[in-house]
């Protein structure tokens, strides 16, 4: 391949990658160039288990430019009735090749290589090399690297269990499960996070009772209400749901007092009343699976699992018993990333990363926005800060400060609050529609009453944990 000129050189065909470039390209006259190691985009989405559907609304994920699914409110009785659909794994992954070769391709001013490795450079020369015949090429960057990778997924198809397993233990990571063909006297899901939730729910889901899934849950988590964050249609419960947020913040006396605000309003929820969660993942599930999760009798909080042996589980806090016919279902891989903030817009270099909290594509199209503005980085990093995924349950609290906190400076923006209500992504676009609804009125009334001392009692809190 002859050596490339270019404006951004994207390392990274997953969503946060495709985002950024979707908006950059529609805002501006930019040439680009994503380069991304796998064969096809979609970054983690073509390693994921084949029954995993987004955890939000199909209509606020992906790139803004084009939708994913109808933008339909399920009416067929299931347990997503009422909801905005959820695309599956090969919705997305047959999406992002649209959005790759219709929209981004199409457009005549961005290419898209994927078996493709960045090699790394300097300032405006970088190198990039064909996984399938090892060609380097050097591709000369006119204004910026954008490192999409921030973002990376840890799925359990990939990764490496931090314990050891037995030869003779049955193990195997959650994707396995949809061509498990023998019987198995058990199962034990090992992970706490939404994968683990996933897991139990399909089993339950496929006929298992159950009294035959244990759940080795080192930390219980709080998770987010689907209930309460529905666009379009359904975006004054939304609205509603942010105004009792708001006050819940402002009000809170401590941090025990807040978490208790936050679940008696429905913003936090956990599966067992009698545990205080410890950890945050930015998981969402709704009544529906909280109930059915609740089901399950056999959980394990004994720590971290060490080993798994054929006749019993090893873990921080002691030993379970188990037998060779169960089968031990892997869900521990991280999932998020833990990554050290850095600014977001750099002189030669865009680190994408999230500022409103659990949002990436919005994120990512965000910082796409403001990289095609007419501002200096200054203030670019000023309407984005960086803001770390969560882990810990305190972590909700500087996770919202400085997404509020962000949200008040874009209100000061006139572009960037035009571009938030027409973003499809933006979980919140379109409030105006709404605004002759009476709900929507009082709870706008709440959040602005509400919002400057949430986000001083916010900064308070964020000092205790």
């Amino acid at each position: 391949m002859a050596d490339i000129e270019t404006d951004y050189l994207v390392v990274g065909a997953g969503a946060a990658g495709l985002a950024f470039t979707d908006t950059l390209v529609a805002h501006s006259d930019a040439e680009v160039v994503i380069v991304d190691r796998r064969d096809e985009p979609g970054g983690h989405w073509n390693d994921v288990y084949p029954f995993v559907q987004l955890h939000a609304p199909s209509a606020l994920y992906g790139v803004a430019s084009l939708s994913l699914g109808s933008d339909q409110i399920v009416q067929d009785g299931s347990p997503d009735h009422g909801f905005y659909e959820r695309a599956t794994a090969g919705q997305l992954m047959d999406y992002f090749r649209a959005v790759s070769d219709d929209v981004l391709e199409a457009s005549g001013r961005v290419r898209v290589l994927t078996s493709t490795d960045y090699l790394g450079g300097d300032s405006d020369r970088h190198r990039i090399a064909s996984l399938a015949d090892g060609e380097e090429t050097t591709v000369r960057v006119r204004r910026r690297l954008v490192d999409a990778t921030w973002f990376e997924t840890d799925v359990p198809s990939t990764h490496t269990p931090s314990f050891e397993v037995d030869n003779d233990a049955r193990f195997m990571p959650i994707n396995d499960l949809v061509d498990l063909d023998d019987s198995a006297s058990g199962y034990t899901v090992i992970g706490a996070g939404k994968t683990g939730i996933d897991a139990c729910l399909w089993l339950m889901r496929n006929g298992v009772d159950p009294a035959d899934i244990r759940w080795v849950r080192p930390r219980d988590a709080w998770h987010l209400g689907r209930e309460s964050y529905q666009p379009l249609e359904l975006l004054p419960a939304f609205i509603e749901g942010q105004a009792s947020l708001l006050e819940s913040a402002a009000e809170a006396e401590g941090v025990d007092d807040l978490f208790a605000r936050l679940e008696a309003c429905g913003q936090l929820r956990r599966v067992d009343p009698e545990v205080e969660p410890t950890m945050y993942r930015c998981a969402t599930v709704s009544n529906h699976e909280l109930d059915e999760l609740r089901r399950i009798d056999d959980v394990v909080r004994l720590g971290r699992v060490r080993r798994i042996d054929p006749d019993q589980l090893v873990l921080d806090e002691g030993t379970v018993a188990t037998e060779p016919g169960r089968v031990h279902v892997d869900c521990s891989a991280r999932g998020l990333r833990a990554t050290r903030p850095q600014p977001m817009f750099e002189p030669d270099r865009i680190t994408i990363q999230q500022t409103r909290s659990c949002q990436p594509t919005f994120n990512s199209a965000l910082i796409g926005f403001l990289e095609a503005s007419d501002r200096d980085d200054e203030e670019r990093n000023r309407l984005a800060p960086p803001n770390p995924y969560p882990s810990d349950a305190v972590d909700w609290i500087p996770n919202s400060l400085i997404s509020y906190q962000a949200q008040t400076r874009w209100g000061e923006a006139p572009d960037v609050g035009e571009w938030l209500e027409g973003c499809r992504l933006n979980l919140a676009g379109g409030l105006r529609s709404h605004l002759q609804n009476p709900v929507v009125q009082g709870a706008v009334t709440r959040i602005i009453t509400n919002t400057e001392s949430a986000v001083d009692n916010l900064a308070r809190l964020a000092e205790q944990r």
